[in-house]
């Protein structure tokens, strides 16, 4: 399984992930794992690719979350 998670609100990669307020940035890591939680997911990887050498492709903060391997 791999889920996508993005916030609504745009920042271009995990570097400005301090733009936004602590309280919302615990949110949505919350986020991340209630959703793993929700998709029955016990073991799984989260990830972020920060800048196009490590993978980045897509230039709006999103979570990979990887799981579900039997």
């Amino acid at each position: 399984m791999h889920l996508l998670v993005v916030p609504e609100r745009h920042v271009d990669s995990f570097r400005e992930i301090g733009e936004f307020p602590p309280e919302e940035a615990k949110r949505m890591l919350e986020f991340v794992a209630d959703l793993a939680a929700r998709e029955g997911l016990t073991d799984y990887r989260v990830a972020v690719n920060v800048g196009p050498s490590a993978g980045q492709t897509v230039f709006h903060l999103h979570w990979h979350v990887k799981g579900g391997w039997t």
